[in-house]
Protein backbone atom coordinates (compact mmCIF):
# COMPACT_ATOMS: atom_id res chain seq x y z
CA UNK A 1 0.00 0.00 0.00
CA UNK A 2 1.41 3.81 -0.70
CA UNK A 3 1.63 5.79 1.93
CA UNK A 4 -0.73 7.83 0.12
CA UNK A 5 -3.57 5.49 0.56
CA UNK A 6 -2.55 4.81 3.51
CA UNK A 7 -2.72 8.57 5.11
CA UNK A 8 -6.27 8.56 2.61
CA UNK A 9 -7.73 5.20 4.58
CA UNK A 10 -6.78 6.80 8.09
CA UNK A 11 -8.70 10.20 6.95
CA UNK A 12 -11.78 8.02 5.68
CA UNK A 13 -11.89 5.81 9.11
CA UNK A 14 -11.73 9.38 10.96
CA UNK A 15 -14.40 10.82 8.95
CA UNK A 16 -17.06 7.70 9.08
CA UNK A 17 -16.07 7.36 12.60
CA UNK A 18 -17.30 10.89 13.40
CA UNK A 19 -20.16 11.03 11.20
CA UNK A 20 -20.92 7.99 13.35
CA UNK A 21 -20.89 9.80 16.34
CA UNK A 22 -17.95 7.67 17.69
CA UNK A 23 -15.22 8.07 19.82
CA UNK A 24 -12.00 6.39 19.15
CA UNK A 25 -12.43 4.47 22.18
CA UNK A 26 -15.79 3.50 20.88
CA UNK A 27 -14.85 2.36 17.39
CA UNK A 28 -12.03 0.09 19.47
CA UNK A 29 -14.87 -1.61 22.02
CA UNK A 30 -16.86 -2.02 18.66
CA UNK A 31 -14.22 -3.37 16.30
CA UNK A 32 -11.63 -5.20 19.19
CA UNK A 33 -8.87 -2.46 17.63
CA UNK A 34 -6.81 -0.96 20.37
CA UNK A 35 -7.39 2.78 20.53
CA UNK A 36 -3.92 3.31 20.21
CA UNK A 37 -4.09 1.10 17.13
CA UNK A 38 -7.43 3.10 15.72
CA UNK A 39 -5.33 6.06 16.33
CA UNK A 40 -2.28 5.39 14.76
CA UNK A 41 -4.05 4.07 11.74
CA UNK A 42 -5.92 6.96 11.68
CA UNK A 43 -3.01 9.78 11.31
CA UNK A 44 -1.40 7.53 9.19
CA UNK A 45 1.33 6.27 11.34
CA UNK A 46 0.61 2.74 10.38
CA UNK A 47 0.02 0.03 7.79
CA UNK A 48 -2.91 -1.47 8.90
CA UNK A 49 -3.74 -5.35 8.00
CA UNK A 50 -6.53 -6.90 6.38
CA UNK A 51 -7.89 -8.29 9.47
CA UNK A 52 -7.53 -5.10 10.61
CA UNK A 53 -9.44 -2.93 8.30
CA UNK A 54 -12.17 -5.76 8.03
CA UNK A 55 -12.24 -5.52 11.97
CA UNK A 56 -12.70 -1.93 11.61
CA UNK A 57 -15.12 -1.51 8.46
CA UNK A 58 -17.37 -4.07 9.51
CA UNK A 59 -17.77 -1.81 12.97
CA UNK A 60 -18.64 1.26 10.61
CA UNK A 61 -21.09 -0.68 8.47
CA UNK A 62 -19.50 -1.14 5.62
CA UNK A 63 -17.44 -3.26 3.42
CA UNK A 64 -13.56 -3.36 3.31
CA UNK A 65 -14.10 -2.80 -0.37
CA UNK A 66 -16.01 0.34 -0.25
CA UNK A 67 -13.03 1.70 2.74
CA UNK A 68 -10.93 1.41 0.08
CA UNK A 69 -13.17 2.65 -2.49
CA UNK A 70 -13.87 5.60 -0.65
CA UNK A 71 -9.83 6.35 0.19
CA UNK A 72 -9.41 5.81 -3.71
CA UNK A 73 -11.61 8.30 -4.35
CA UNK A 74 -13.42 5.75 -6.60
CA UNK A 75 -17.16 6.51 -7.78
CA UNK A 76 -17.32 5.74 -11.71
CA UNK A 77 -19.58 3.52 -13.79
CA UNK A 78 -16.71 2.11 -15.77
CA UNK A 79 -13.84 0.10 -14.39
CA UNK A 80 -10.62 -0.05 -16.32
CA UNK A 81 -8.45 -2.77 -15.72
CA UNK A 82 -5.39 -0.40 -15.24
CA UNK A 83 -7.39 1.68 -12.94
CA UNK A 84 -8.86 -0.35 -10.62
CA UNK A 85 -7.13 -0.10 -7.31
CA UNK A 86 -5.34 -2.56 -5.25
CA UNK A 87 -4.23 -2.81 -1.84
CA UNK A 88 -1.61 -5.55 -0.44
CA UNK A 89 -1.94 -6.29 3.39
CA UNK A 90 1.36 -5.79 4.74
CA UNK A 91 1.25 -8.95 7.05
CA UNK A 92 0.79 -11.12 4.97
CA UNK A 93 0.99 -9.98 0.77
CA UNK A 94 -2.84 -10.74 0.10
CA UNK A 95 -3.37 -8.53 -2.81
CA UNK A 96 -6.96 -7.09 -2.92
CA UNK A 97 -8.23 -5.56 -6.51
CA UNK A 98 -11.85 -3.77 -6.52
CA UNK A 99 -13.39 -4.48 -10.12
CA UNK A 100 -16.22 -3.04 -9.43
CA UNK A 101 -16.29 0.31 -10.79
CA UNK A 102 -18.21 1.65 -7.14
CA UNK A 103 -18.42 0.26 -4.07
CA UNK A 104 -21.08 0.45 -1.24
CA UNK A 105 -23.45 -0.86 -4.17
CA UNK A 106 -25.81 -3.20 -3.94
CA UNK A 107 -23.15 -5.49 -5.50
CA UNK A 108 -19.16 -5.52 -4.78
CA UNK A 109 -16.86 -7.35 -6.93
CA UNK A 110 -13.31 -8.26 -5.60
CA UNK A 111 -10.06 -10.22 -6.54
CA UNK A 112 -7.97 -11.55 -4.15
CA UNK A 113 -4.71 -12.80 -4.65
CA UNK A 114 -3.34 -15.01 -1.19
CA UNK A 115 0.17 -15.94 -1.65
CA UNK A 116 1.24 -19.65 -0.88
CA UNK A 117 0.94 -20.97 2.80
CA UNK A 118 -1.15 -16.75 3.50
CA UNK A 119 -4.10 -16.90 6.63
CA UNK A 120 -6.50 -13.68 6.52
CA UNK A 121 -8.86 -13.68 9.23
CA UNK A 122 -11.86 -11.68 9.40
CA UNK A 123 -14.41 -11.29 12.11
CA UNK A 124 -18.26 -12.17 12.18
CA UNK A 125 -19.19 -9.15 12.31
CA UNK A 126 -17.62 -8.53 8.62
CA UNK A 127 -20.44 -11.03 7.01
CA UNK A 128 -23.45 -9.81 9.10
CA UNK A 129 -24.93 -6.59 6.85
CA UNK A 130 -23.62 -8.59 3.06
CA UNK A 131 -24.12 -11.54 1.33
CA UNK A 132 -20.73 -13.12 0.42
CA UNK A 133 -19.90 -15.87 -2.60
CA UNK A 134 -16.27 -17.05 -3.41
CA UNK A 135 -15.34 -18.19 -6.77
CA UNK A 136 -11.82 -19.77 -7.02
CA UNK A 137 -10.05 -19.22 -10.37
CA UNK A 138 -6.69 -20.07 -9.93
CA UNK A 139 -4.84 -22.60 -7.34
CA UNK A 140 -7.25 -23.96 -4.16
CA UNK A 141 -8.48 -22.66 -1.26
CA UNK A 142 -9.15 -23.41 2.18
CA UNK A 143 -11.73 -21.04 3.45
CA UNK A 144 -13.19 -21.84 7.49
CA UNK A 145 -16.56 -20.49 8.25
CA UNK A 146 -17.20 -20.99 11.64
CA UNK A 147 -16.29 -24.44 12.44
CA UNK A 148 -16.75 -25.70 8.49
CA UNK A 149 -13.62 -25.79 6.46
CA UNK A 150 -14.14 -25.73 2.87
CA UNK A 151 -11.88 -26.73 0.22
CA UNK A 152 -12.18 -25.13 -2.63
CA UNK A 153 -10.42 -25.73 -6.35
CA UNK A 154 -10.25 -23.47 -9.18
CA UNK A 155 -14.19 -23.36 -10.61
CA UNK A 156 -15.43 -23.97 -7.43
CA UNK A 157 -17.93 -21.60 -6.00
CA UNK A 158 -19.21 -21.32 -2.12
CA UNK A 159 -21.75 -19.17 -1.20
CA UNK A 160 -21.86 -18.39 2.67
CA UNK A 161 -24.35 -19.61 5.05
CA UNK A 162 -25.40 -17.66 8.12
CA UNK A 163 -22.93 -14.57 9.15
CA UNK A 164 -19.58 -16.92 11.21
CA UNK A 165 -15.77 -15.75 11.79
CA UNK A 166 -13.78 -16.73 8.74
CA UNK A 167 -10.33 -17.73 7.57
CA UNK A 168 -9.43 -17.80 3.79
CA UNK A 169 -6.11 -19.75 3.55
CA UNK A 170 -4.31 -20.91 0.73
CA UNK A 171 -2.81 -24.57 1.64
CA UNK A 172 -0.87 -24.77 -1.88
CA UNK A 173 2.92 -23.88 -2.89
CA UNK A 174 1.38 -21.00 -5.57
CA UNK A 175 -0.63 -18.31 -5.41
CA UNK A 176 -4.62 -18.91 -5.08
CA UNK A 177 -6.52 -16.10 -6.87
CA UNK A 178 -10.39 -15.83 -5.75
CA UNK A 179 -13.08 -13.61 -6.68
CA UNK A 180 -15.53 -12.27 -3.78
CA UNK A 181 -18.57 -11.22 -4.81
CA UNK A 182 -20.34 -9.36 -2.32
CA UNK A 183 -24.03 -8.07 -1.93
CA UNK A 184 -25.43 -6.22 0.95
CA UNK A 185 -28.20 -8.22 2.79
CA UNK A 186 -31.46 -6.63 1.59
CA UNK A 187 -30.43 -5.20 -1.81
Amino acid sequence: MSDELGAALGLILKELRGSRGLSASALSELSGVSRTMVSRIENGDVQPTASLLGRLSAALGITLSELISRAEQGDRRLARSHEQPTWTDPDTGYVRRAVSPTSGGPIELVEVELPAGARVAFPVEAYVFTHHQIWVLDGALAFREGSVEHLLEAGDCLQLGPPEPCEFHNPGRSPCRYLVVIARRGA
